[in-house]
Formats: C-alpha cells, structure tokens, sequence
C-alpha cells in the first residue's frame, strides 16, 4: 500500500504506477512480503478532488478485482487525474476469502479512505463474528462483503463517529483504540493479527505497523524525496532508491500532515 499528503497536485500515475518499485512491481514481485509471494487479488486508488473543484468532500475511489498491470482503463485515465491526497493498495486475498471488489482496499466512508495490509488468522472461523458483534447497527449494516479488512474498517468507523473535532491527534486515538480493540478479541481467541493499518482524511495519513505476535509488516515513509518534492509518502516497500526513506519501527504508529510533518509514537 501507498499513502501521499503533498503540498501540490501531482498525477495519480506519479504515484502509483511510475516509481522504479510501485505498486505494479510489488504485486508481481515483492521484496519484503512475509506471507504469499503475490498481489494479484485486485487493486485499488482513492484520491480527493482538488481545491477549487465542485465536490462534496468523499474521497473518489476506483477498485477492480484484477491486477493492477492488467486494467488499461486505470492506466489510461491515472496521468489525467491529480490530487494532494492519494491511497492505493494491491491485493494479496486472505487465505479463506473471496476475490471480490468488496474485499479490496482501499475502502471509503464519508470523508475517510482505510486501508490494512495483514490479516486475521483464519477469519471467518476465529474473530468475524466477535468483531462484528461489537459494532454499532450503522456500521453492521454498511457491511458489504465478509473481508477482515472491511470489518476493521467498520470498527474504526464507530470511533470516528465518536470524534467531535477529528484533527490528526484524534484519528491517531482512534486508530490506535482500533488495534487495541481488534488484539484484545483475537488473542483472546488465540489467533494472530498483523495489522499494518492506514488512514486518511484528504489532510493527515495515520498508519501502523503492527503484529500480536511476530514482527509485522514493512512499512516506509518519506519527506520530501526526490521524485516527491513538499510531501510525506507512506509505503509498505520503496518505491524508489531515495537515500530518504526510513522504516517505521515496529510496534509504532505513523501521523503526517501538511503542518507537523512525521512524528512516530509507540502503540
């Protein structure tokens, strides 16, 4: 997955398709991937209209069930489209899980875009219906599909309704609270979460990389690259061979906004 809070507008293509090692190379080869060896599963981008422009505040969202080399469509419209904010991710299905469009991150809710690169040990079977039990009849009914990721995002949904003014600090503490909540119902039933979760609202990127047992997943970030003048850009490998990226520690949560820039704190 990949995550972009820049000061300027560039294209979704610079994103998502250009870099030496971006999202088409990690599907087909990736170089730090701990289960599967491929994203095939399907592929998504989320993006928010540029200032200036008639909208109403969500975040537009393109997912596709196939691989990202293999949709012309995305390729041909993505050097057209520009924005400051931008999440895309590549699909690796949980073992158990369909392929489907429902599945695929990232996934919207109002003014949010979520994505989660891990998974729940066998879901359906271990903490599907506990996690969903939990939720709020809202975020029960705006299930569409039976994906980990998804129900994680309903979760989180609950606490950012919660929110009475959500800056960056509070969907931090949201996320945060997410995690917490998602390990307590599975360590309790003794499965395994990694939880490589992101977060957007068009302003600030949260993400975390997290694991309840064993390191979790890569994550990267970087300020102010080369091919990235003026923006913070998360991703779970790098995209390119700047000297500038830095890998999120493990165990830690990741806040950026245009103001504050990076600051990393323990979960």
């Amino acid at each position: 997955m990949v995550g972009y809070v820049g000061e300027g507008e560039v294209s979704l293509s610079s994103v998502v398709l250009d870099p030496e090692h971006s999202l088409v190379a990690q599907a087909h080869a990736p170089r730090e991937m701990l289960s599967g060896t491929v994203n095939v599963d399907g592929f998504g981008v989320g993006w928010y209209v540029p200032e200036g422009t008639e909208h109403d505040g969500e975040p537009a969202v393109y997912r596709s069930s196939s691989s990202i080399w293999s949709d012309r469509s995305f390729a041909g419209i993505a050097p057209k489209l520009r924005s400051r904010s931008v999440f895309a991710a590549v699909r690796d299905a949980t073992p158990g899980l369909p392929v489907e469009e429902t599945g695929v991150p990232p996934f919207s809710a109002g003014p949010y875009l979520f994505m989660h690169n891990g998974a729940i040990e066998g879901f359906r079977q271990t903490a599907m219906r506990p996690l969903r039990r939990a939720l709020s009849e809202e975020s029960y009914g705006g299930l569409l599909g039976v994906a980990d990721s998804e129900t994680i995002f309903a979760g989180l949904q609950d606490r950012l309704r919660a929110l009475q003014s959500p800056g960056t600090g509070e969907l931090a503490d949201a996320i945060e609270d997410t995690v917490r909540h998602v390990c307590e119902v599975c360590a309790g039933l003794g499965v395994n979460a990694t939880l490589n979760l992101g977060l957007t609202d068009g302003e600030a990127m949260v993400f975390t990389r997290y694991s309840l047992v064993g390191a979790g997943g890569s994550l990267y970030y970087l300020e102010d690259g080369g091919a990235f003048p003026g923006a913070t850009v998360v991703a779970s490998e790098r995209l390119d061979g700047d000297p500038g990226w830095r890998a999120v520690p493990d165990g830690h949560l990741l806040t950026a906004d245009r103001a504050s820039g990076v600051e990393l704190r323990p979960l």
